[in-house]
């Protein structure tokens, strides 16, 4: 597919990028040589592919959730700007 200087203006345009000429003249190059890579792409028999989500086997790692040590009230509440000494104090957010 020829891509023209006018294609890559419209784009352009679309994306609302304002572009240089010697941009514009670059960018339809670049372009041109990725919409040549997809043709090729298209060209190979993908019949007795699966559709795929990802491009990799992806699994996620998860740890068992056991509880562990937990930080002693004084010391969670150290840095807070404002607390009673049990809870930290924030401004009421919906009224009093």
């Amino acid at each position: 597919m020829a891509l023209t200087r006018q294609d890559v203006e419209k784009v352009a345009l679309l994306a609302r990028l304002q572009l240089e000429p010697e941009e514009l003249d670059q960018l339809a190059g670049q372009l041109a040589r990725v919409l040549e890579y997809v043709d090729q792409l298209s060209q190979l028999d993908t019949s007795d592919v699966a559709p795929l989500a990802h491009a990799v086997e992806l699994t996620n790692v998860f740890r068992e959730d056991e509880p562990g040590q937990t930080l002693p009230r004084e010391q969670a509440l150290a840095n807070a700007p404002r607390s009673d000494g049990r809870f930290y104090l924030v401004p009421a957010v919906l009224g009093e």
